[in-house]
């Protein structure tokens, strides 16, 4: 039955060097799953709450003792005794105990810590791997990375208003392949930095940071490093951005811009760079113009709601509905629950949302999404760059996958 003896939580640090949850769940026949909660700087006002202390004495408020203690008290009385293999029933149970529609009072942090500890046991009790425990033996499908080379936004203090610059290495025939192109384009890019006098620092997702004059010069730049390292834009290797414009958007603006200029913006960039994908182009309650601009290059690119949908099959109806974007970023602590973030994906799928599964800007080690990609085919993922640890953890991992799963696995 491999019934739950216990879980518990750990305070540990994340990328940014703030206090985050390990969780671990053992079973009363030595089955043992752990799991690290990340957490965003740039979030959705509609996410799931993640329960910090408060205590200006301590992380300087930040700190989780409190989702500690509900890990180790009412969530390790509530899982006590109930079947590993459970992952549903075990999820809702936890989100009934909370009793808030955004997980408020346990804390989504604490919540999500048990849920995915629950799955590695479960996969550890089977002896299987994660992504094949939860997506059987069909879950051989590696997704193409988006890789994050150059940061803006709240990621880094160069004066950008885009969050992120990324790289889609479309053309290539394996995630290895995929793996190595980015890798040296991202060194070439740091290179050709170097050159320019432009710094070589990196932000919170390990893309480097300059001082650029605008948008334009950022991908000029990106574009170069593109052909400096063999490739061919477009055709091998196209980019991604992620405005996050929810960030710099306030009073009717996007910085000095309308919606209507926005959206011409966007689509002016798409005309002239290699652009296929675009993440947050509008603001998270701007619905009217998200609906404008699916109209005017949903058939063109890929149009991405994060910040818009939460990981949350109610907003993503809404979208669904209103014929509002063509993808979705599946970030697990935005809901809160491995449960809720299947069913996510599903409702994506089902009506032909493209969906990619992310890291959050403060990570750890943890490989969970590497597998849930695998797991659940997403297609494509979002971890970072091409350097940082954590960052480089989720890659690598999906380079065992790959060597695991043999002539099996397939790329996209």
């Amino acid at each position: 039955m491999s019934l739950i003896q216990s879980c518990h939580a750990l305070e540990i640090l994340d990328s940014r060097g703030n206090p985050t949850l390990k969780v671990t769940v053992r079973t009363a026949d030595g089955a043992v799953g752990s799991a690290a909660v990340p957490s965003g700087a740039s979030t959705g006002e509609h996410e799931a709450v993640e329960l910090r202390d408060g205590d200006p004495k301590r992380y300087g408020g930040k700190g989780v003792l409190k989702a500690i203690a509900h890990v180790n008290g009412p969530l390790n009385k509530l899982v006590q005794g109930q079947s590993v293999f459970e992952q549903k029933a075990i999820d809702c149970a936890m989100i009934e105990l909370d009793g808030t529609p955004n997980k408020s009072h346990l804390g989504a942090n604490a919540i999500l810590g048990v849920s995915l500890a629950v799955a590695h046991a479960a996969a550890h009790a089977r002896k299987e791997p994660l992504y094949r425990y939860l997506g059987g033996s069909e879950a051989t499908s590696l997704p193409c990375p988006m890789m994050n080379i150059l940061n803006g936004g709240v990621h880094a203090d160069n004066g950008l208003d885009f969050q992120e610059f990324l790289i889609r290495p479309i053309g290539a025939s394996s995630l290895k392949e995929a793996i190595r192109w980015g890798a040296e384009i991202f060194h070439v890019l740091k290179t050709i930095l170097k050159q320019k006098g432009l710094s070589t620092t990196v932000g919170d997702e390990g893309g480097f940071a300059p001082h650029v004059g605008s948008h334009e010069e950022a991908l000029d730049l990106i574009c170069q490093a593109i052909q400096a390292a063999g490739f061919r834009p477009k055709t091998d290797v196209t980019i991604a951005l992620d405005p996050a414009a929810s960030e710099f958007y306030a009073h009717g603006l996007y910085g000095k811009r309308t919606t209507e200029q926005q959206i011409a913006y966007l689509a002016e960039l798409v005309r002239n760079y290699p652009i296929d994908s675009i993440e947050d182009g509008l603001a998270q309650n701007d619905w009217k113009g998200w609906a404008e601009l699916t109209r005017k290059m949903g058939k063109e690119i890929q149009l991405i709601g994060d910040d818009l949908f939460v990981t949350n099959v109610q907003f993503l109806q809404k979208g669904i509905e209103q014929h509002v974007a063509n993808a979705i970023l599946i970030k697990v602590n935005q809901i809160g629950t491995l449960t809720e973030t299947v069913e996510t994906i599903a409702l994506a799928k089902k009506h032909h949302y493209k969906t990619i599964i992310s890291h959050r800007s403060g990570e750890t080690e943890d490989t969970t999404i590497a597998d849930l990609a695998v797991a659940y085919q997403t297609g494509q993922i979002k971890t970072g760059s091409l350097c940082r640890s954590e960052r480089t953890a989720k890659y690598n991992r999906l380079l065992e996958i790959e060597r695991e799963l043999g002539n099996r696995a397939t790329f996209m």
